[in-house]
């Protein structure tokens, strides 16, 4: 299976069913942690983070692309996009073990991510996120 592929057509159903496709927030990075005389050059582009998909404060996230690091999204993005009042709860749709192993580049699976989220705990600024793993 192609992760590129399987984004695409999520994409596509999504917008079809008039979801706000890859909602970007611009991020301004402050410099008043920098030592006195540390200049620093000017960021090439707009820095942003994005969401895949929001509605109705529901936001979700897919993760079949290479990415290792899954568990940022629910321990950091969701809660990011929701301090910015854009979302209240999220889903994040992973591949499982098996699901993932078919697919043409290497990515994170389902139960990797609830072992993360075990072993790191609940913390007071989570907020509700479901991990739907998937198979083929």
């Amino acid at each position: 299976y192609s992760p590129g592929s399987l984004n695409k057509a999520f994409k596509n159903e999504f917008h079809s069913r008039n979801w706000q496709v890859g909602k970007r927030v611009k991020c301004e990075y402050s410099t008043e942690y920098y030592t006195e005389n540390y200049q620093p050059k000017k960021i090439k582009g707009a820095p942003f983070r994005a969401i895949d998909f929001i509605k109705e404060r529901l936001g979700i996230e897919l993760q079949f692309g290479k990415y290792a690091f899954m568990v940022y999204n629910v321990c950091a993005k969701m809660t990011i996009f929701s301090n910015l009042g854009l979302i209240d709860v999220g889903l994040e749709i992973v591949p499982i073990k098996e699901f993932a192993n078919q697919m043409s580049t290497g990515v994170s699976y389902f139960e990797q991510f609830v072992w993360d989220l075990q072993a790191r705990g609940v913390s007071n600024i989570d907020i509700p996120v479901l991990i739907l793993g998937i198979d083929a």
